[in-house]
């Protein structure tokens, strides 16, 4: 089932089928701010954390929804944009809410709202199924998307932070 999602967007609910296409984007996702990295490990993530309690939802131009074989085919009509999300626990206080483990669009559809439109859609989602915050985790080096979520009322509440760590120590 699709709804309309902005005018001329649709978003339609993914499958467990979906996986390979999920795995595609998100490797497009890190792709885009670290292009020299090989990014074949996230098959792994999608494995481990793809299921049906971790909804996935992709965004097609209306009319232009086409298989999703083939995505980068020039033939077939892709998904312009995917969002997916899972669960997380509050630390603080102990309450499930929702945590966006990715949300892409296609660079060509950038700055149409699609991204701002997904961020809505997922708030009313979470709402609806009794999540009181949503989480997600940003690069600081990726601004449009920091800006968007600091546009949007998101607020940094914890720092993640790493230390790489060498044999020779």
């Amino acid at each position: 089932m699709s709804e309309q999602l902005l005018p001329g967007y649709i978003i339609r609910r993914g499958s467990a089928l979906d996986r390979s296409l999920l795995l595609k984007f998100m490797q497009r996702t890190y792709q885009d701010l670290f292009p020299n990295e090989d990014f074949s490990h996230l098959e792994q993530t999608v494995k481990q954390y793809f299921s049906s309690d971790t909804p996935l939802w992709w965004v097609d131009e209306e009319g232009k929804q086409g298989s999703n074989k083939g995505f980068l085919s020039s033939t077939s009509h892709p998904p312009i944009a995917c969002l997916w999300v899972g669960n997380a626990i509050d630390q603080i206080q102990g309450n499930r809410h929702a945590h966006i483990f990715i949300l892409y669009v296609v660079p060509e559809y950038r700055r149409r709202g699609i991204g701002r439109a997904l961020m809505r859609y997922v708030e009313n989602w979470a709402i609806q199924r009794g999540d009181r915050q949503i989480g997600l985790q940003v690069f600081q080096s990726n601004k449009p998307a920091l800006n968007l979520y600091n546009q949007l009322g998101y607020q940094t509440q914890s720092l993640w932070m790493v230390k790489f760590l060498s044999a020779e120590q």
